[in-house]
């Protein structure tokens, strides 16, 4: 387990970050901040800590979009001119990311104070970063605080509401694809996480409709389940987790919208809208007999190695050596190891009709995201149709996993 941060959620989150910073004998500080998480708190936190006779310095992160690449992170890290400043990170995933990332270089004190109650990653200690406009995950420095006003997260922008209720409502189909993984490949299964996880969700499924009214008790709720599901990622020690197909197709749509220059989406609405694309295959799943299953493995059977390759240089053009590598285990399995591992799917066919029974239908994740007030299809996310196809032709290429975008593959299933 982890050492815990130093949490707060409340009205009061800035005169609380003045206390602590207080007690902490902390003096000097990079504010690490954007043109928009400046405006909405970064100002206000710097101009209380310089009154307070605190040395504080602005790194103003500029441009149309900031996102977490290799540009954002060197900037950040040439413009903090002493390493004994503790980074305060006023913003949300962009600006945690790069702070999480910069700090576990350079060994500063990191502190967290959320504009939005957007993402999971505020007590992550992974940072998601584009590196040649290839999505990785790369490690980060956990917070030793947090400090998130109520207020500031409840005027937040909807849609970054939305977004964070998308990223954990992911944990639907994610912690199925967990479990997926432990029975049919190498991922490790934790049983103490997933109901932990399981918690989080819920505690945003049934406060769903106070978070898209964006209520202090919504906002809360959300906050709280963001939080813990970070957590669950650093006691567990990767985002496998909290990150399964759904993600995955994320991931896809993220490196081709960066690489034909389109505008970036929020993660958490691609998440959410993938969550309802991925339940319907769990769906079908669900309604599949075992000897329906072994018919369409065996009609199926061990894909052509070279096509694979081909597939891949289709779908991951500017990545091809990394997915490569990632993809070894697959590309270099033989007959005999597939039709091992299709054997494997039907003597656990049983456990995975059960994981199956465990993810809701796509209508009740829909309506979910609905309530919360994020988008619901592709089309809603601003994607074409061209997008969700080839997502869904090669997303499942990025990670060496065994997760419902494989298995559907396997499975035939359309």
């Amino acid at each position: 387990m982890i050492t815990r941060p130093h949490i707060h959620i409340g009205q009061d989150a800035v005169e609380q970050l003045l206390a602590y910073v207080t007690r902490e004998g902390l003096h000097r500080f990079s504010l690490v901040a954007d043109a928009n998480t400046y405006a909405a708190l970064g100002k206000e936190v710097e101009a209380r800590l310089a009154a307070a006779g605190l040395d504080v310095r602005t790194i103003l992160l500029t441009g149309p979009e900031v996102i977490v690449d290799e540009l954002q992170v060197v900037d950040v890290m040439l413009r903090n001119q002493a390493r004994d400043r503790a980074f305060l990170a006023v913003g949300s995933g962009t600006i945690t990311d790069i702070t999480r990332f910069v700090t576990l270089q350079t060994g500063g004190a990191f502190i967290s104070v959320p504009t939005a109650p957007s993402v999971d990653g505020y007590t992550s200690p992974i940072t998601p970063m584009v590196v040649r406009r290839l999505k990785i995950t790369g490690p980060g420095h956990l917070p030793q605080a947090i400090f998130a006003d109520l207020d500031t997260l409840r005027t937040a922008p909807q849609k970054m509401i939305a977004s964070g209720a998308g990223d954990v409502i992911a944990k639907w189909t994610s912690t199925a694809d967990w479990r997926l993984g432990s029975l049919l490949w190498t991922d490790h299964f934790d049983e103490a996480i997933a109901r932990r996880f399981t918690s989080a969700l819920y505690k945003v499924v049934n406060a769903a409709d106070e978070i898209g009214h964006a209520t202090p008790a919504g906002i809360r709720s959300l906050m709280e389940a963001l939080i813990e599901a970070g957590l669950c990622m650093a006691d567990f020690g990767t985002s496998l987790p909290a990150s399964g197909s759904e993600h995955l197709l994320s991931h896809f749509w993220e490196s081709r919208l960066l690489v034909e220059n389109r505008p970036a989406l929020l993660h958490g609405a691609k998440v959410g809208v993938g969550t309802s694309l991925i339940a319907a295959y769990w769906q079908q799943v669900r309604g599949m007999s075992r000897a329906e299953a072994a018919r369409r493995l065996a009609a199926h059977g061990l894909p052509d190695r070279d096509q694979e390759i081909a597939n891949i240089r289709v779908g991951w053009p500017f990545a091809v050596d990394q997915v490569l590598t990632e993809q070894a285990s697959f590309l270099n399995m033989d007959a005999a190891g597939y039709a091992a591992l299709s054997e494997k799917i039907l003597d656990h066919w049983d456990d995975i009709q059960a994981i199956a029974a465990d993810v809701p239908a796509p209508e009740k994740v829909i309506d979910t995201l609905r309530r919360v007030g994020g988008p619901t299809t592709v089309a809603e996310l601003g994607l074409e149709p061209r997008d969700l196809a080839d997502a869904f032709a090669s997303a499942h290429y990025l990670r060496n996993r065994l997760p419902m975008l494989r298995l559907r593959r396997m499975l035939q299933i359309a």
